[in-house]
């Protein structure tokens, strides 16, 4: 399945048009599922729907998508933004099977889970920092309480999963990055 954790673009929704090609192609056999970002909501994000939809991309917003056989225990759950969305964590997990992938942009969605539990979570938008010292350490992040302690790599949570945050491939505001490279994150979940 390939999860897509938001911030298509950074400007007009119309640029997200330049990614439907290479979604379009991917064909994973479980899927391909998506959150809108900061970046997207405060653009045409209905735009981006439309797009990503005609590419095969389930947009998640606030709600649980059971996987298909035989994996209909798993669900992914979706998150609206936790900044220029209006997360809401009961209708997040909704009608959620017993084991729940949680999908989110930022990791202050931790904030607005009202209580629901899942079994790993993914979520970008710290960019690792975008620019760091030589050890990761972020220098310069984006806004958010959860922003820094959970700025890149694998934390538990307590009373939760593991949560899986990315660096991502884009960048905010300049286009630098510094020992903080973009990547991709590849999981085998068992």
């Amino acid at each position: 399945m390939l999860l897509l954790g938001g911030d298509y673009v950074h400007g007009p929704a119309r640029y997200a048009g330049a990614l439907c090609a290479a979604l379009a192609a991917c064909r994973p056999p479980l899927g391909k599922l998506a959150v809108f970002g900061n970046h997207d909501l405060i653009t045409d994000h209905d735009l981006i729907e439309r797009l990503f939809a005609r590419a095969g991309v389930q947009m998640l917003v606030n709600r649980a998508l059971a996987l298909p056989a035989p994996f209909e225990g798993v669900s992914v759950c979706g998150m609206d933004d936790p900044w220029t969305g209006a997360p809401d964590g009961h209708a997040t997990f909704a009608g959620a099977g017993p084991t729940r992938v949680l999908l989110m942009h930022a990791p202050d969605g931790l904030l607005r889970l009202d209580g629901h539990r899942f079994d790993v979570g993914f979520a970008g938008h710290t960019h690792g920092g975008q620019i760091a010292t030589g050890d990761g350490t972020p220098l310069v992040m984006p806004r958010g309480p959860l922003s820094r302690p959970y700025h890149y790599g694998r934390f538990p949570v307590r009373d939760n999963g593991a949560l899986i945050v990315s660096r991502g491939v884009g960048c905010s505001g300049i286009p630098v990055r510094i020992n903080a490279d973009p990547e991709l994150v590849i999981c085998t979940v068992q």
